[in-house]
């Protein structure tokens, strides 16, 4: 059970704690006047924001953390559950809805209490941090579902992966019960939100693996992979084709959407000896624009029927770009590099791209990496470490909480405290 007190009246935000050191300029006045938050989004797919508190709303029709601007800071977990009491996986889902709301409100978990003889309620790293533009997004997988007696429950899209060449998967990175995104702007900021949604539930689940990643660049640019090249232009960015490719449109899941996340190794120190001309042959991308090889700018569509002097596609068969191209789907990606220290062996870094994605069925993403297969250049210079699939939870309105729609607790049967 939760320790966080439910009387939220008097905690004080990290918003609140630069106001008081005279710091934050316009939002100092607006929090002053009483006037309350204003959010601004484009549709209904897009995260509403409020400027002037740095903020993501946390409540809406989808989660946020899918379509939201590339922020520069990841930490991704996946927990594995450790009890099948349905009362505290409830109750965890609901306090984790409130805690979420405050952090990426910018406010700090619980209510402090007087006795300082006690351990705070918010572990106090993101204290006179900004909300930093965090999102929180929650998902659970089919093992999840099993767990908890709803199996019934599985979606027909939720497609296991099958093994893709070039796979060699760890499952110490693999898989896991439910999966929690964070993201922000500020590398504390992410971690504070983690810490303190797994603290309080350590009798309800446990951590089965963990990364930390980043980008950099502007917020609205397509971010660089640790290859050198944009990794995100080809994305769905209108409604439309958010309601074609990424949100699921019916079913106790409707406005979630399948999150696949790969582990892939970068051989960074082979991708260093070769040649520019040959790694744009690879992507089928010029490094510095993005633009394909056939194009100037960043999003010319791609010439797949393009030919050089001799005769020969400019865009190669085997390109990472052409043969994307030719599975006729679309994923929303969102990928994050990561570096791990080095190899004990070898001495050589270990760094590489936390490869995220979202997309209404599971089969988009098989269908894609089927076809880049055994062809794909880009297969020579990195390997799949690891994998996992969950479906994110549709969004949540104000007064409910994580799960409310989408997965009745309330129907579960399994007995209480039966440890998994």
């Amino acid at each position: 059970m939760s320790k966080l007190d439910k009387d939220q009246s008097s905690q004080m935000s990290r918003r609140s704690f630069l106001k008081m050191l005279g710091i934050g300029g316009a939002g100092v006045m607006i929090g002053a006047s009483g006037v309350g938050s204003i959010f601004s989004f484009k549709s209904m797919f897009d995260t509403p924001e409020d400027e002037e508190k740095d903020a993501y709303e946390f409540y809406g029709k989808v989660q946020a953390g899918i379509t939201t601007p590339t922020q520069r800071s990841i930490n991704f977990v996946a927990l594995d559950l450790k009890t099948k009491d349905k009362s505290e996986i409830k109750e965890m889902f609901k306090q984790w809805t409130k805690m979420a709301a405050q952090m990426t409100d910018g406010d700090a978990v619980g209510k402090e209490s007087n006795n300082p003889l006690l351990p705070p309620v918010d572990t106090g790293e993101a204290i006179g941090l900004s909300a930093s533009k965090l999102t929180l997004t929650f998902g659970v997988s089919k093992s999840f579902l099993k767990k908890i007696g709803m199996s019934d429950k599985i979606p027909k899209d939720y497609k296991d992966l099958p093994h893709f060449p070039n796979d060699q998967l760890s499952d110490d990175y693999s898989d896991g019960d439910i999966m929690i995104q964070a993201c922000s702007m500020d590398d504390q900021v992410t971690f504070h939100a983690i810490h303190n949604l797994i603290r309080p539930f350590r009798d309800v689940v446990q951590v089965k693996w963990s990364q930390t990643g980043f980008v950099s660049g502007q917020l609205h640019e397509t971010p660089r992979n640790l290859m050198a090249f944009k990794d995100g232009t080809v994305n769905p960015r209108h409604t439309d084709e958010y309601k074609d490719y990424v949100f699921i449109n019916d079913g106790w899941a409707k406005n979630g959407t399948y999150c696949i996340i790969r582990r892939i190794q970068i051989h960074i120190e082979t991708w260093d000896r070769t040649a520019l001309e040959e790694q744009e042959a690879t992507f089928g991308r010029k490094r510095q624009s993005g633009a394909p090889l056939t194009g100037k700018k960043e999003f010319d569509e791609l010439d797949l029927k393009a030919k050089d002097s001799s005769g020969q596609y400019v865009i190669p068969e085997d390109a990472h770009a052409r043969l994307a191209h030719e599975a006729k789907t679309s994923i929303k990606r969102r990928a994050y590099n990561y570096v791990a220290g080095t190899n004990e062996k070898t001495g050589a870094l270990e760094t590489g791209l936390l490869f995220i994605c979202f997309q209404k069925s599971t089969q988009q993403f098989i269908d894609i990496q089927n076809h880049l297969g055994h062809k794909d250049k880009l297969n020579e210079y990195i390997t799949h470490r690891a994998s996992a699939t969950f479906i994110v939870l549709p969004g949540v309105k104000k007064g409910g909480y994580l799960g409310e729609t989408s997965v009745s607790y309330t129907h579960l049967t399994l007995p209480t405290n039966r440890e998994v």
